[in-house]
């Protein structure tokens, strides 16, 4: 096993990572910026081997997309966390995937139950910038009247991200990752398509 680095200072980085978590769940779209990032575990980016790091236990299991699923991710994933792999993407906590992620592996992850919606999966995406995208509006919990977002995502994201498939309470909550920064998409939030004819 090739062992890499986590946390330098596990507890203080944890606590610090948790509190810009929940500062970009609780106001989405915001870019939040994290500190002290270990090195990716590859070809995972810093900001989502943080999020890993910070949320992930033996009670979490994760599951990567093919394109990010390699043998050292995996096994410094269960070193440093004790979280254990889904066997099937439905199983899944926290699913990693990349732009090359289809609408059936999305459709596949947990969204929750009308009584525990709360065992919903987060799908964490990397993406190449969180920037340069298509422009979307978000509203919603946490957003004082609208916010706009422009990440770099695929089709098939986007189409997921506007046609939930589930209202709220269920549904997955997603978290965009892009080297040692990430904002986040709660299921709580309405993301459109902005069209700048509609102003």
């Amino acid at each position: 096993m090739t062992l890499m680095t986590a946390f330098t200072l596990p507890v203080h980085d944890a606590q610090n990572h948790f509190r810009r978590l929940l500062k970009a769940m609780s106001e989405p779209g915001v870019i939040v910026n994290l500190n002290n990032t270990p090195e990716g575990w590859l070809p995972l980016n810093s900001a989502t081997t943080s999020v890993l790091l910070t949320l992930s236990d033996q009670d979490t299991p994760a599951w990567f997309t093919p394109e990010l699923s390699s043998e050292t991710a995996q096994q410094n994933l269960r070193f440093h966390t004790g979280a254990p792999l889904a066997v099937k993407a439905s199983l899944a906590t926290f699913a990693v995937v990349n732009e090359q992620v289809t609408a059936k592996q999305l459709a596949d992850f947990a969204q929750g139950e009308d009584v525990s919606p709360e065992t919903s999966a987060t799908v964490i995406v990397q993406v190449k910038s969180l920037s340069g995208g298509h422009m979307l509006r978000l509203t919603g919990p946490g957003i004082l009247e609208e916010r706009m977002i422009a990440p770099q995502i695929s089709d098939v994201v986007l189409n997921a991200l506007t046609e939930r498939s589930h209202s709220f309470p269920l549904g997955c909550d997603f978290v965009f990752t892009c080297g040692e920064r990430l904002l986040a998409i709660p299921r709580t939030t309405l993301v459109e398509v902005f069209d700048v004819r509609s102003r």
